[in-house]
């Protein structure tokens, strides 16, 4: 494992409650206060907020080295830190004071609500929560329904959410939503094949209000598009540490490496590029104006963690379907199949490129 931001007690902890993890909620609870309290939470957010400062590709870096022994923590680390990267980019510095001291220690886990909204901005899917009609004197309230959220740790637990405006024309809002809210009910954790200590469950909302501090954007669509960078670029770090793991693994099977050596080599190559590509774009903020080249960056590299997985079976031939010879294996294979769905999807980003490259032709044609 590489081993630059994890210490070695999380280490060890990790590697000793990965299947577990992965298998069941027994150890979900202790997941995130662990997560928090070495530090990795805090990584890249800016020292005058309370992080620990450092680039955007530190934060990255932090959820790959703790994807090499847990996927279901990384997903985890990723919600946490997604979640705070929203507070550092929304406009709304009541929501930043109010949250940040928080979900920076782990006292709140920080929850991001938005692949429905991350799909909406893709002209995928209308939003699922809306701001309910406006009564006079009334606070603001909305309704609807989250059905997948990761990280709804118990007892206290914020989320994320896209909500359509209920007066026409207005474009939609980012809001918080405190689960201690009246009218937020967090169904049991959902049914996953695996992941299933990650807290995963959906939420439904009956007119729950939104107070000032819970307002991350009034112009929702300009909020998401500064925070799909960083949205994304967290999610590509599990699959950094995916594929390092897969590999890693494959260069100790024996006679195997040898023959596989060339194809090994290619994909250690291949992700180093990758990885240059994704740290540069983040840390100089070229994705927001160019979402397509993050979108390939992402799929490049969900096509190499299948490569990677398919290198760890071939080397390891029949042993990898003994899960007491080789019990990792099993896990890595399940965690490489949750890869592509993860939103966005892999599906949904060629529909995003395609779209690009059309818009582009037809310019081109004008």
């Amino acid at each position: 494992m590489s081993t630059h931001w994890v210490s070695s007690d999380l280490q060890a902890w990790l590697a000793e409650h990965a299947q577990s993890l992965h298998e069941s909620n027994v150890h979900a609870d202790k997941l995130l206060p662990l997560l928090t309290s070495s530090g990795l939470v805090q990584m890249g957010v800016p020292t005058q907020w309370g992080g620990t400062g450092g680039s955007a590709h530190h934060a990255v870096e932090a959820i790959a080295e703790v994807a090499e022994q847990s996927l279901t923590a990384a997903f985890v680390l990723w919600a946490q830190r997604a979640f705070i990267e929203y507070l550092c980019v929304t406009d709304n510095p009541a929501a930043r004071d109010f949250w940040l001291p928080q979900v920076l220690p782990g006292h709140t886990a920080g929850a991001t609500g938005l692949s429905n909204a991350m799909k909406f901005l893709s002209a995928l899917e209308t939003l699922q929560v809306l701001e309910d009609a406006p009564a006079p004197g009334a606070a603001r309230t909305v309704s609807g329904l989250l059905p997948w959220v990761t990280n709804l740790r118990q007892p206290h637990f914020a989320v994320a959410a896209a909500v359509q405006a209920h007066q026409a024309g207005r474009p939609p809002l980012v809001v918080v939503l405190d689960s201690q809210a009246d009218g937020l009910t967090r169904s049991p954790d959902l049914d996953l094949l695996g992941l299933r200590g990650s807290n995963t469950a959906a939420i439904t909302l009956q007119q729950v209000v939104v107070p000032e501090h819970g307002v991350l954007a009034e112009d929702g669509q300009a909020f998401l598009k500064r925070a799909r960078p960083m949205f994304l670029g967290l999610q590509c770090g599990m699959s950094l540490g995916l594929i390092r793991a897969a590999l890693h693994a494959t260069e100790q099977k024996g006679s195997a490496r040898d023959v596989l050596r060339p194809r090994i080599e290619q994909a250690w190559q291949q992700l180093d590029a990758l990885r240059a590509q994704l740290f540069a774009g983040l840390n100089a903020g070229r994705f927001e104006a160019d979402a397509p080249a993050l979108f390939h960056i992402r799929l490049q590299l969900a096509a190499l963690a299948q490569e990677s997985i398919q290198l760890e079976l071939q080397g390891s031939g029949g042993r990898a379907y003994l899960r007491n010879h080789l019990p990792h294996f099993g896990r890595r294979l399940q965690e490489a199949a949750f890869v592509p769905v993860v939103t966005p999807s892999l599906t949904q980003l060629q529909g995003e490129l395609q779209r690009h490259q059309q818009a582009d032709t037809e310019a081109a044609l004008a």
